[in-house]
């Protein structure tokens, strides 16, 4: 299948796309399999950066506009949330919160622990996910 025939067409290099890009957000969460993540006294802080893309409108048409305001509030919300053993499960609900905003087509999500080990800057995931559609 190539991309321009995709279900969505999101790669089609005949048509414009736009980027929304939330970048460097930084956050904390209660997350981890080792001990002392389980156990902390405080949460792990994190490093979150999501990428939204969504068909360009006209701008004649239809105004450039994406609310990511949803995604800010729930990043913002981590710190009391329960404990959660998997980063990919926080990247997987970031995937879903960013379908729930209609114009987004695909995403890119990157959830990443800052603080887990002395001789690493950073710990993390990153998933790529276009919208489920009809398979062609």
């Amino acid at each position: 299948m190539t991309e321009a025939s995709s279900p969505t067409g999101l790669w089609d290099a005949s048509r414009d796309y736009v980027r929304i890009l939330l970048d460097n957000i930084r956050t904390e969460a209660r997350v981890g399999l080792h001990p002392w993540e389980k156990f902390a006294e405080h949460p792990n802080p994190l490093r979150v950066r999501i990428e939204l893309f969504a068909h360009s409108p006209r701008p004649e048409t239809e105004a450039v506009f994406m609310d990511y305001d949803p995604l800010r509030a729930a990043l913002k919300a981590w710190p009391t949330r329960p404990h959660t053993d998997l980063l990919e499960t926080l990247a997987e609900e970031l995937v879903a919160l960013c379908f729930s905003l209609p114009r987004v087509e695909a995403c890119r999500v990157s959830v990443q622990k800052t603080a887990i080990f002395n001789e690493i800057d950073a710990v993390g995931v990153e998933l790529y996910r276009r919208r489920p559609g009809p398979v062609a």
